[in-house]
């Protein structure tokens, strides 16, 4: 008897201890599904966003206020300086205009400085135009005027300048200045004086054309009598040279174009040179025409 009433008392616990099992499910089951279907949804406003309106252009005093109206606020992390925009205009932000985010989110700030930033120079000289332009941008500053000037180097950075004056590279300066440059033609000086080769012997006449930035053009040999030298004696004293200079075989006493007229660079000029007689005619001949022959072999071994 005893037995089966210690038996009909083990079934009953067994039943209870389930059925309280399976009411601690549920009820857990139930407090899971409220918690994130009702009290999160309500406490973080699931699902509810604000659209980031565009501040970008308004000033920071205005846009304070104007945050605060649609829940949202905000965060200056940067700053720079753009000489278009009042100080304190807002210049960036994040997240940008358009986005969805949700209430009080932070938006992050780049707003215009009072003034701009102090920079040391950066040294433009010998570099070309495109990478001076390159090089200001790179640093805030602004390109300028552009000022050529007579130089073989073409559009190389001859001087760079600030309100006018030369700017040496590290010399402090602000952030948006306008640099101005004056850039090198290509073309050298566009005209000159033509200078004196007369009274020079052929070979350094030809020398000086050449470092000139002249080309030298006909030679021409002559043959000079009494009456000539007369005459070119008259023209030394003229050109304050030694007279001697001008009557010499092989010396230059005739050019084209003349002294002092304009030339350009690159141009050529024709020489007259001084023989005694035909014999020393054929010597000066030879000895130009050696003269030639030698520096074609010296620029092709260079070359080589």
């Amino acid at each position: 008897m005893l037995q089966k009433i210690i038996g009909i008392f083990k079934e009953n616990s067994w039943r209870t201890l389930l059925t309280h099992l399976g009411l601690i499910v549920i009820v857990f089951v139930a407090l899971i599904l409220i918690f994130f279907f009702a009290y999160l949804p309500s406490t973080t406003k699931h699902g509810e966003t604000v659209t980031v309106p565009n501040l970008e252009g308004m000033s920071l005093l205005e846009m304070d206020d104007f945050l605060k109206n649609r829940q949202l606020n905000y965060e200056v992390s940067d700053s720079n300086f753009v000489d278009k925009y009042p100080p304190l205009t807002i210049l960036k932000q994040f997240p940008l205009a358009g986005s969805h985010v949700k209430e009080k989110r932070k938006i992050y700030l780049t707003i215009n400085q009072n003034q701009p930033n102090s920079i040391k120079m950066p040294n433009l000289i010998d570099g070309s135009l495109k990478n001076a332009e390159l090089v200001l941008k790179s640093y805030g500053l602004k390109r300028g005027e552009i000022k050529y000037k007579p130089d073989l180097a073409s559009n190389a950075i001859l001087e760079q300048l600030f309100n006018g004056k030369n700017i040496e590279p590290g010399d402090t300066i602000m952030k948006g200045s306008e640099i101005d440059l004056v850039v090198g033609d290509g073309l050298g000086r566009r005209e000159f004086d033509v200078p004196r080769f007369i009274g020079l012997p052929v070979d350094e006449a030809d020398f000086s054309i050449k470092g000139s930035g002249l080309n030298t053009g006909s030679v021409i040999i002559k043959v000079i009598d009494e009456e000539k030298i007369l005459e070119l004696i008259e023209l030394a004293k003229e050109l304050n040279i030694d007279t001697a200079t001008v009557i010499l075989s092989g010396h230059v006493f005739q050019q084209r174009p003349e002294i002092g007229t304009n030339i350009r660079l690159g141009q050529q000029v024709d020489l007259w040179v001084v023989s005694l007689d035909v014999e020393d005619s054929l010597q000066v001949l030879e000895n130009w025409v050696n003269k030639n022959d030698d520096e074609s072999l010296s620029n092709n071994s260079n070359e080589e």
